[in-house]
């Protein structure tokens, strides 16, 4: 018997004894960095391809580009976009605007001009901070022409490498950079970075600090507003559910884009306030993540299935040392037990998944890192977070007793609401007991030690005859047979039923033979008759996020369009 289904959950059964209850500080972001430079400043903050930056360096750049920004009349409240891979100016930038009081817009390095150029409109972005590689600054450039953008920052990357890389990239990778336009518009980043920034008065519950943009997964991407307090719960709430050693080192693979919530949290801010180190990797390829983790030893390495399965898939697996790792956290996506175990079994090392949405700042619950876990769920609610159940078809009831039902929660880390958007950010939210609560869209069950368990997106139920199918159930059955390494279902129309579910799988190595009429009947065997599938397609990919998630979204719009 699972827990009553609208009984607040916000303390898991497992709790440190001395980081749990832990008092969250409110205060502006930038003031964890000045801190972290403060108490280690010659500790490496960043390792960058085999170059190191310390906390007091990254803490110094920022302030001189807060002063820069100052300089050329950026004022409190102003939007500062970032169009940049995972490189260390990142930081510098992240944190520089924030101190000058401006409003940090993440925007993703894969944009097309037409994706960057809504968003900066819609965020009102009048500054751009990118980097000088063929793949972000011509784009730039055309959004720069095309929309209300005022001013482009670039940075370089050779000048960020280790020297030799640097040289290197100069003279033999010319096809790697593009030249910046001499135009007044076109400032280099170093041309940015001024002296001593004014101080700014930042009311961290109150003053907006980063608007992360979700992924856009039910309907056109939104702004989700967090404030200065909201990362900083979060921040604080991640870090509290390390159980290890404080005097070991902290190191963390930082292969997710920074551009992510997921990673901005897990990686960025959690490891700014704890006072470790982010092995840096521009973006994520398996074979160079594989040389990080033998050459940098990280003790930790946040990712999300297909980076797992990745790096499974890689041959020289079999020459890295992963006995450094004390745990891995999986989110952005379902993790299938056949990928836990299988890395679990190469690497040695504990892989935990986690949940979390944009709107939350990035996490919300987790599995413990080294307590009892329960595979197959996203753990249990993290410090200070309280969650409910609510009814599928209308969100102001509580679920019924022992049903699956949508997930809701409340806490520091939820957002203010959407930019400009205040007719959505009303959906988002319901009032309970004359509290909002945000409603995830998820449909969970929650057991009697508060693990849940997401058993699907609401809007990804397939309406078969009258019954609901969770195309999540199935596919977990589906990842089960041992050809099958990916696996997504959607719904597809049927003149007898309205809807049917259809499966699309991507094959293990060694098992290009198999067909998609075994693989359906094999699993129309072992799941509900409302749940058999019209079908199994094999595709030699399946569409997937910019982080690298599967994206069921993207194969419902190609199969039914």
């Amino acid at each position: 018997m699972g827990q009553s289904a609208d009984m607040d959950v916000s303390k898991p059964a497992y709790r440190h004894p001395t980081e749990w209850d832990l008092s969250l500080e409110a205060i502006p972001m930038p003031e964890f960095l000045r801190r972290s430079a403060q108490r280690t400043p010659d500790a490496a903050l960043v390792d960058f391809m085999g170059r190191t930056y310390s906390y007091a360096e990254i803490w110094a750049e920022a302030q001189r580009f807060a002063a820069g920004l100052q300089a050329r009349g950026v004022m409190k409240g102003d939007r500062i976009g970032l169009f940049l891979p995972n490189v260390p100016i990142y930081i510098s930038a992240y944190y520089g605007a924030m101190l000058a009081g401006a409003v940090v817009v993440n925007f993703s390095p894969l944009y097309s001009a037409d994706e960057l150029s809504q968003q900066v409109r819609d965020s009102g972005t009048t500054m751009l901070v990118t980097l000088d590689v063929p793949a972000l600054l011509p784009t730039a450039i055309e959004v720069l022409e095309a929309s209300p953008l005022s001013q482009l920052v670039v940075g370089s990357l050779a000048a960020q490498l280790p020297t030799f890389k640097g040289i290197a990239l100069r003279l033999f990778g010319r096809k790697q950079l593009t030249a910046l336009p001499d135009r007044a518009d076109v400032i280099h980043w170093t041309d940015m970075l001024g002296l001593n920034p004014a101080p700014v008065a930042i009311d961290a519950d109150e003053d907006l600090a980063l608007l992360q943009y979700t992924g856009g997964t039910t309907g056109t991407p939104k702004g989700a507003m967090l404030t200065h307090a909201n990362l900083a719960a979060n921040a604080q709430q991640v870090d509290a559910l390390d159980p290890f050693d404080r005097s070991d080192p902290d190191i963390i693979l930082g292969v997710l884009p920074m551009f992510h919530v997921f990673a901005n949290t897990c990686v960025l801010n959690r490891t700014v306030v704890r006072g470790g180190m982010i092995a840096m990797l521009p973006r994520f390829e398996a074979k160079q993540a594989l040389k990080a983790v033998n050459r940098v030893r990280p003790t930790a390495f946040p990712g999300v299935p297909t980076m797992y399965q990745a790096l499974l898939d890689h041959p020289q697996i079999a020459k890295t040392d992963f006995s450094s790792l004390r745990v891995c956290i999986s989110g952005g996506a379902a993790l299938s037990a056949p990928t836990r175990e299988k890395w679990e079994a190469v690497t040695g090392s504990r892989l935990c998944e986690g949940y979390g949405l944009t709107e939350s700042a990035g996490v919300v619950s987790a599995n413990p890192y080294d307590a009892e876990r329960k595979p197959g769920t996203i753990g249990q609610v993290i410090p200070q977070t309280c969650i409910r159940l609510r009814d599928k078809e209308d969100a102001a009831k509580p679920a019924p007793e022992g049903e699956p039902g949508e997930l809701v929660i409340r806490g520091p880390q939820v957002m203010r609401g959407y930019w400009n958007r205040p007719e959505a950010a009303k959906d988002a939210f319901v009032t309970i007991d004359g509290e909002a609560w945000l409603r995830t869209g998820d449909i969970a069950v929650i057991d009697d030690d508060g693990f849940i368990k997401i058993v699907d997106r609401s809007k990804d139920m397939i309406a078969v005859g009258g019954f609901k199918v969770f195309p999540s159930q199935v596919e977990e059955v589906l990842v089960e047979h041992e050809a099958v390494k990916e696996a997504l279902v959607i719904g597809v129309p049927d003149d007898r039923m309205g809807e049917r579910p259809k499966a699309f799988v991507t094959l293990n190595t060694g098992f290009e033979d198999t067909g998609g009429d075994g693989l359906s009947e094999w699993l129309n065997s072992r799941v509900g008759k409302h749940e058999r599938v019209s079908g199994v397609v094999v595709r030699d990919d399946l569409p997937k996020t910019m982080i690298g998630k599967l994206d069921r979204k993207a194969l419902r719009a190609e199969v039914l369009d």
